[in-house]
Formats: structure tokens, C-alpha cells, sequence
């Protein structure tokens, strides 16, 4: 499970990364709302994705509550999951 959780991370902080960088200039830009639409819905169901599965691998993995509050803070900051894989293999 922790390989899957490896790749929502990497496709979580991707769609997160599109949102912030490209739709939401455009929607300010050029008032067109449609990108944040379009990547809008998938970047919700990836980040609700990646906090069950980090608190189903929390229980599994025994997880420190430092590690799973450190691996959800980094859901919230830009590039943040992409350093997920690395964190947890350095503090493991």
C-alpha cells in the first residue's frame, strides 16, 4: 500500500501544482473559470485519497503522530508531496 500511496502523492501535488500555476491564473487572467473546473474536481479526489490512505498506512506502518502530521502538512504546500516517498524513507 505504501507504493500506492507513493504515486497519489506524486499525482496529488501534480494536480495541485496545475490548479495553483495554471488554471487559477487563467481563471484571474483572462476570466475563464473552466481549467479550475476541469482540474478542480480530480485535485479534491486525489487529496481525499491521499489523507485516507495516509491514515490507513498512520495504523498500518505505526506511524508517529510527528510523521503523520508532517506527511499531511505536506499535502498543503505547494511541491510539499512530492517529498512524501523521501521523508518517509529518511524517518523510517
Amino acid at each position: 500500500m505504501i507504493n500506492f500511496f507513493k504515486i497519489i502523492s506524486l499525482l496529488e501535488g501534480l494536480s495541485y501544482i496545475l490548479l495553483l500555476f495554471i488554471a487559477v491564473p487563467i481563471k484571474y487572467l483572462q476570466n475563464n473559470p473552466e481549467y479550475v473546473k476541469i482540474l478542480g474536481m480530480p485535485h479534491g479526489l486525489l487529496f481525499v485519497v491521499y489523507i485516507l490512505l495516509a491514515i490507513m498506512l498512520k495504523y498500518e506502518l505505526n506511524w508517529k503522530g510527528k510523521d503523520f502530521l508532517m506527511v499531511c502538512f505536506l499535502s498543503i504546500l505547494p511541491f510539499g508531496t512530492f517529498f512524501v516517498g523521501k521523508y518517509l524513507k529518511d524517518n523510517s
